[in-house]
């Protein structure tokens, strides 16, 4: 099942879920990325498996895609378009945000990420970004309009005022899916947020330009000049009305689209940053999932390839012949929609792990897949090629993890997963040892 089908089912609530159907299999991907003969390949730590716990914190939450902290609170944002209050007293009745009246939701729509200004509290602005209806400006037969705005809130941190909003950014969507979403301040203070391919299949089709690759027609992802899909944008949100584009970003006063700081992406769903290192999943079309570690004006590859693989041709280059012969960069973690121990359908991007309550993950990526299964994966850095991958069994709650939808770091360092249990519930939950 891919993420359209199953957005559209979490978004409908526990009876539409319940018709949904994911793959059974758990292989595990070696280092060489290649699916491994058995989850006999599972590290250990002493006599047993590297397993973890999840120490439920918050339930009852609907298709929760993100969560961050301040002061002692988390803000959760949920699809339909509610940001939720959690605090030691457990969810707040009222949210913080309601925009369920701005916000068409459905599929891969919805209210999709949220970040706070870096100098929150002393700067109270909440970033959040949402699916709206077709805005002035969106052509005609478009899905919908990207919508990049930032909200007040209140000095008790627990309302935002609805009649705050300030659009920052809008972007033309084509179809419904491939929307990506996330948002994050960088080291630098500029905000980065993830943009799709702009839907449909191969990054073709209405909405999808002509690139310079002709054995796959399309697409967003390889064009830099026509519009802003397919791509991880850095901007400043303080420097102008309603933001600057920094003078580093790679394509000032080159050709294409300032605001653009890397490309080549397909649905970039969750992307984080380790100190200096910003790390992107990308989701996969049919046969592989990936993870890159980005660089300003670094080209990934989508659509001629799908991770290290050609995409829809049995031969594809590995420069793209355009600006100067751009490298099309390899991702650090890959792996399969099919095998034995790591695979999935629908990669989840997660954190390094900073925390000290697990030993045996520190300085590992620890990410996921939509189908979790009760397990999680985590990636140990390599100076070279694909990173080793493993599974992380989750040997305490794994139940309340039927399906993984997000990641979240808190300031100690300490893990949160956002899910669905096998019953539709949503929930926060933290990473805890077994």
């Amino acid at each position: 099942m891919d993420r359209r089908t199953f957005l559209a089912c979490a978004a409908g609530g526990t009876a539409a879920l319940s018709g949904c159907t994911l793959p059974a299999s758990q292989p595990t991907t070696t280092g060489d990325g290649t699916p491994g003969d058995t989850p006999d390949d599972t590290p250990t730590d002493g006599d047993g498996p590297r397993g973890v716990g999840l120490e439920t914190l918050a339930t009852g939450l609907r298709a929760p895609l993100d969560v961050v902290f301040a002061g002692g609170r988390r803000y959760v944002a949920e699809q339909p378009g509610v940001v939720r209050v959690h605090e030691s007293g457990g969810l707040r009745e009222t949210p913080l945000l309601d925009l369920r009246d701005a916000v068409t939701a459905g599929g891969e729509k919805g209210l999709l990420g949220v970040a706070l200004h870096p100098d929150f509290p002393d700067d109270r602005r909440l970033f959040v970004r949402y699916s709206a209806p077709p805005r002035a400006g969106t052509p005609d037969g478009y899905s919908h309009t990207f919508v990049l705005a930032s909200f007040a809130v209140t000095a008790d941190g627990r309302t935002a005022d609805p009649d705050s909003e300030r659009t920052i950014l809008e972007i033309p969507e084509p179809q419904g899916n491939h929307n990506a979403g996330s948002l994050a301040f960088g080291p630098d203070g500029y905000l980065y947020v993830g943009v799709g391919d702009g839907g449909a299949g191969g990054d073709r089709g209405t909405g999808h330009v002509d690139d310079w690759y002709d054995a796959v027609p399309g697409g967003n992802g390889q064009d830099v000049t026509e519009n802003l899909l397919g791509s991880v944008l850095r901007i400043d949100v303080d420097g102008g009305d309603p933001y600057a584009v920094p003078d580093s970003n790679p394509l000032v006063g080159r050709e294409g689209l300032d605001e653009q700081y890397a490309w080549g992406f397909r649905n970039p769903w969750r992307f984080s940053f380790d100190r200096e290192a910003l790390y992107v999943a990308d989701v996969g079309q049919s046969a592989y999932e990936e993870v890159s570690r980005v660089e300003r004006g670094g080209n990934y590859g989508w659509n001629v390839k799908e991770g290290t693989h050609c995409y829809g041709a049995d031969d594809c280059p590995d420069t793209a012949p355009v600006r100067g012969g751009e490298p099309l960069r390899d991702p650090v973690v890959e792996y399969p929609h099919s095998g034995g121990g790591v695979s999935g359908v629908s990669v989840i991007g997660g954190y390094v792990y900073r925390g000290s309550a697990l030993s045996g993950l520190g300085g590992d990526y620890v990410f996921g897949d939509l189908n979790a299964g009760g397990r999680l994966f985590a990636a140990t850095p390599a100076d070279e090629g694909l990173w080793p991958t493993h599974v992380v069994p989750i040997t305490e709650g794994g139940g309340k993890l039927d399906r993984l939808l997000s990641f979240g770091r808190g300031p100690d360092g300490d893990l949160y997963v956002l899910g669905l249990g096998s019953e539709g519930d949503g929930g926060l939950h933290r990473i805890v040892p077994a």
